[in-house]
C-alpha cells in the first residue's frame, strides 16, 4: 500500500499563515500539519508516500526531503496550481495511483491517530471516511444506506439544510484498491477532466462512479473520531482546542467563553441556561421572521426599553435594556464611586469591573457558604460602604435571601445612605420561582435606592440573543445608563423576542416547575458520588466540594479531555483558599443522567 497527499493549494484564506508556504506547514500546537500527517502514516507498513505539490513546492520538498522516518518519499509537481483544482493534481498522480492500493489524503486535515489504522484494518477494498453532518461543516456531502453503501455524493450546489440530517461530510481521506483506481476511477478521472477541465475536484468523479449499478466504492463513518479541515483562521483556532494536550485544553476552552456550537459532541454543564425553555413553538415563531429580522434594523434604547418593561410588568421609564447584563454591569460598576461590599465567592465580572482598593469582602464562614440577610447586615453596617451587591440566588454557592428579607436589606441601606445592587438572574429557579422577583413597580419605588440587575441568558434559556436589563426608580440612574450605552445595543431576534413573549409566558412558568422538580431528582443522584460533597442550590447549578480521588482541576481535565464534559472548575475563585470546587449546571434529565454516570465511573477508575 501506498498514500498519496494532495498539497499543492495555496490556502489563500489563512491569510499570513501561508504568506511563504503550503497549507500543510501550518503549525497546530506547534506541530506542522505534514509533520502529523508523515508520522502517522510512518506507523503502517507502506512502500511509498507521493506528495503532489505546487505553491511553494520547493520549501516543502527541502522540508520533508526524500526519507521521513523511514517513509520513502516522492514528489509529484502541479506547475499550474494556480489555475487548477484538486482533481488536476491527482489526473497528474494518475499512474501512481494505479500501481498499488492507496491511502488518498489532502494536506489540510488533522485527525485522531486511530483513523488511518481503522483505514487499513478494515476489510473492504475501497472506501471514504465520512463523519455525521455538523455545523461547522462545508463542501462534498454524501447520502448513505444501513449498510455504508453510498446512495449519492452531494457537491456544495446540491447541499439542502432541510436535508441535513441524512447527510455525511467527506473527510478527504480516503482508500482505493489498485482494481478501483484501474477500472473505475482513473478511466473516469480521465473522461471528467477531458470534458469539463482541470478547475473542478476529485471528488465529483467520485460522484459520477456511486451512480454506476456495481461500485465498489463505500463509506466508513468516523462514530465520533476527532478531525477537522483547517481552510481559515477560525478553523485553525478550532482545531488547536480540539487537538490540544490535555494539560492546556480546558483552559483553552474556557478562554472561548462561550461558541461552544463549534464542538457539537460537547455537554455543556459549565454555562447557565433554562433547559426547558424556550418552547419548540417559540422558536418556530423566531425563525418564520428570520429573513425580515436578519435584514432590519432594530428599535433604538426607549422602544427595547419599554418592551423590557412590558415583559417583566415594570413601568419602562425605569427599565434601562442591555446587550446581556454584562453590558449593564460594566456600565454599572465602571462608574460607581466608593467601597463596594460584596459577598466572596461571587460571580466575578462584577468585582472585575471595580478597583480592587475598593472592594470590601465578606466571606462566610462555614463549608456551605451559606449566609442570610442579617449576616450581611451585621458585618457591612460599620465599614463604610457606598453600594452593597447581592447576588441572590448566589453565584457560584446558589445561597438565597427570602424576598422579605431583601426588602429588609433595602430599608436598612437606604437609612445608611447606602445603595443596593441586587441581581436576580437565578431567582425564578427558586422553590417560589418568578413570585421571588424583586421586579415590580411597587417594589421598586419603596426603595429608589435599590437597582435591580437581571440576565435573560439564564432563566429564559437564550444566551445568543445577548439580553439583560437594570431597573430602578432612580431615573438618574436609567438615564445616565442609557446615555452610557449604544443606542442600538439590542438587536432585531432580541427585540422581537421580547414582542412575542408575552405569548409564552405560561410555557415559561411551566418549565420553571419542571426544572425545579428536575433539580431536586439531580441533587439526589449527585448525592450518591462518593467523591463529591453537594450543596444545596436555589439556583440552576450546584457547587460541589471534591472530597477525594481527584482535584477540582483534574477532575474538570477528566471529564472534557475522556468524556467531552464541560465542567467549571471552582477552585481558582475568590475565598476557595484552594480548596477543590466545582460548579455543574442543571440540564435535563438526559443529560444529567449522562453526567452521573460518567461521576460514579470515576470512583471505579484508577
Amino acid at each position: 500500500m501506498q498514500a498519496i497527499i494532495l498539497a499543492a493549494g495555496m490556502g489563500k484564506r489563512l491569510g499570513d499563515l501561508t504568506k511563504d508556504n503550503t497549507k500543510c506547514m501550518v503549525e497546530v500546537n506547534g506541530i506542522k500539519l505534514i509533520d502529523r500527517a508523515l508520522t502517522q502514516l510512518s506507523k503502517l507498513s507502506l512502500t511509498r508516500v507521493v506528495l503532489v505539490i505546487g505553491y511553494e513546492g520547493g520549501k516543502l520538498r527541502d522540508y520533508v526531503g526524500d526519507n521521513y522516518k523511514g517513509l520513502k518519499v516522492e514528489y509529484i509537481e502541479n506547475p499550474v496550481y494556480d489555475k487548477t483544482n484538486n482533481i488536476y493534481s491527482l489526473w497528474l498522480a494518475k499512474d501512481v495511483l494505479a500501481q498499488d492500493d492507496t491511502l488518498l489524503i489532502e494536506s489540510d486535515l488533522i485527525f485522531d491517530d486511530s483513523l488511518f489504522q481503522m483505514l487499513v484494518e478494515n476489510p473492504y477494498p475501497s472506501l471514504a471516511l465520512v463523519a455525521k453532518y455538523e455545523p461547522w461543516m462545508d463542501g462534498t456531502m454524501v447520502c448513505i444506506d444501513n449498510n455504508n453503501n453510498i446512495l449519492s455524493f452531494v457537491p456544495k450546489k446540491m447541499f439542502r439544510y432541510q436535508n441535513i440530517g441524512t447527510y455525511y461530510k467527506t473527510v478527504n481521506i480516503y482508500k482505493f484498491s489498485k482494481n478501483f483506481s484501474t477500472t473505475q476511477y482513473i478511466p473516469f478521472l480521465e473522461a471528467y477532466t477531458k470534458s469539463l477541465g482541470n478547475n473542478e475536484y476529485y471528488e465529483q468523479v467520485l460522484r459520477v462512479i456511486t451512480m454506476l449499478d456495481k461500485c465498489e466504492l463505500k463509506a466508513l463513518p468516523l462514530n465520533g473520531r476527532k478531525w477537522y479541515e483547517i481552510d481559515d483562521i477560525q478553523d485553525l483556532d478550532i482545531a488547536e482546542t480540539l487537538f490540544a494536550d490535555d494539560d492546556i485544553k480546558l483552559d483553552r476552552m474556557y478562554k472561548r467563553f462561550g461558541g461552544y456550537w463549534r464542538f457539537p459532541r460537547l455537554l455543556d454543564f459549565c454555562y447557565l441556561v433554562n433547559p426547558y425553555f424556550p418552547t419548540t413553538r417559540l422558536k418556530n415563531e423566531l425563525k418564520s421572521s428570520f429573513e425580515d429580522l436578519l435584514t432590519q434594523y432594530p428599535s433604538g434604547m426607549r422602544i427595547n426599553s419599554m418592551l423590557l418593561g412590558k415583559y417583566f410588568g415594570i413601568n419602562g421609564d425605569y427599565v434601562c435594556a442591555g446587550n446581556g447584563a454584562a453590558e449593564l454591569i460594566k456600565a454599572l460598576m465602571e462608574n460607581s464611586k466608593g467601597k463596594l461590599g460584596v459577598v466572596f465567592p461571587t460571580f466575578e465580572e462584577y468585582p472585575n469591573r471595580y478597583e480592587k482598593t475598593e472592594i470590601c469582602a465578606f466571606v462566610p464562614k462555614n463549608d456551605n457558604f451559606s449566609y442570610t440577610a442579617d449576616d450581611l447586615l451585621e458585618f457591612f453596617a460599620d465599614k463604610n460602604i457606598s453600594t452593597l451587591l447581592l447576588i441572590n440566588p448566589d453565584n457560584p454557592s446558589g445561597n438565597f435571601i427570602p424576598k422579605a428579607d431583601v426588602e429588609r436589606m433595602a430599608i436598612a441601606l437606604e437609612k445608611l445612605g447606602v445603595k443596593f445592587v441586587l441581581d436576580e438572574s437565578f431567582v425564578d429557579f427558586s422553590d417560589e420561582s418568578t413570585a421571588n422577583s424583586l421586579l415590580d413597580n411597587a417594589i421598586l419605588e419603596r426603595h429608589p435606592n435599590m437597582a435591580v440587575v437581571k440576565s435573560i441568558s439564564k432563566s429564559y434559556g437564550v444566551p445568543g440573543l445577548r439580553l439583560g436589563l437594570i431597573a430602578s426608580a432612580d431615573k438618574n440612574l436609567i438615564g445616565w445608563l442609557r446615555k452610557d450605552v449604544a443606542i442600538w445595543n439590542i438587536n432585531s431576534f432580541a427585540e422581537y423576542y421580547l414582542q412575542i413573549f408575552g405569548k409564552y409566558e405560561s410555557d415559561y412558568k411551566c418549565a420553571c416547575r419542571q426544572f425545579i422538580a428536575e433539580r431536586a431528582r439531580f441533587l439526589e443522584d449527585l448525592k450518591t458520588v462518593s467523591y463529591l460533597r453537594v450543596i444545596p442550590s436555589q439556583a440552576n447549578y450546584f457547587l460541589c466540594e471534591v472530597t477525594d480521588k481527584f482535584t477540582s482541576h483534574e477532575l474538570a481535565k477528566v471529564l472534557l479531555c475522556q468524556y467531552n464534559l464541560l465542567i467549571k472548575d471552582c477552585g481558582t475563585k475568590s475565598a476557595f483558599e484552594d480548596r477543590n470546587y466545582i460548579r455543574l449546571a442543571v440540564r435535563d434529565t438526559a443529560d444529567n443522567k449522562k453526567l452521573v454516570e460518567t461521576l460514579k465511573l470515576l470512583e471505579s477508575n484508577n
